[in-house]
């Protein structure tokens, strides 16, 4: 059974930088994609990061140089490094394993909440 679980939200200070982690389980993790989506409240959910089987890396406009998605192939984990959070960065955040476009499976999510 694949389970993925994620990890470091939290109440963040404007300007703070937590890092999230999501721990998978039950698969094997170095062959897939990974990436991070959000959702804030009353909005859709959107892409945040992605982190290739390879290292490749991709991120949402809104988020480039502020967040670095990484990946430790060792520990079945892939990192979210956020920094110069602001408030509209508030939401739940969804660690997904993906194969191709196509999303497999999705944790049960994060809180960040960033007080301004």
């Amino acid at each position: 059974q694949v389970q993925l679980v994620e990890s470091g939200g939290g109440l963040v200070q404007d300007g703070g930088s937590p890092r999230l982690s999501c721990a998978a389980s039950g698969v094997t993790f170095s062959t897939y994609d990974m990436a991070w989506f959000r959702q804030a409240p009353g909005k859709e959910r959107e892409f945040v990061a992605r982190i290739n089987w390879n290292g490749n890396t991709y991120y949402a406009d809104f988020v480039k140089g502020r967040f670095t998605i990484s990946r430790g192939n060792t520990k079945n984990t892939v990192y979210l490094q956020m920094s110069s959070l602001k408030p509209e960065d508030t939401a739940v955040y969804y660690c997904a394993m993906t194969s191709g476009a196509a999303i497999k499976y999705w944790g049960r999510g994060t809180q960040v909440a960033v007080s301004s």
